[in-house]
């Protein structure tokens, strides 16, 4: 009988949990490419079930403007040493990201850090 709970049990949370995996899909980024640019902090946005970039670009590159990036969930960014507190309004950043295939000033963050 505990056998059958625990295979039911099994049964339910991986068809509960392959609807959350299915989401994840990164296919609107172009993670063949990266590209880089340096730019000041506007917002960070630490929420479920990704974080968000605002980064206004620097004035002397060609791709001039307000950028928005993808991150992990708050859990997963946690566990890299990435706090709330990290990025603030001011703080000069550079971000290597993969850029989105429609061509808008989106990307998924590879990796940032802050200018000291």
């Amino acid at each position: 009988m505990n056998l059958r709970i625990a295979s039911l049990a099994a049964i339910t949370a991986a068809a509960f949990a392959a609807p959350a995996l299915a989401h994840h899909s990164w296919a609107i980024y172009d993670t063949d490419r990266t590209i880089t640019l340096q730019g000041t902090v506007k917002e960070f946005e630490w929420v479920n079930p990704h974080s968000w970039l605002r980064v206004v670009n620097d004035q002397r590159t060609g791709r001039q403007g307000l950028w928005t990036f993808e991150l992990g969930a708050p859990a997963h960014l946690i566990e890299t040493g990435i706090y709330p507190n990290s990025l603030k309004p001011g703080d000069v950043v550079s971000v290597t990201f993969h850029p989105r295939k429609d061509g808008s000033r989106t990307g998924l963050v590879v990796r940032w850090a802050v200018a000291r």
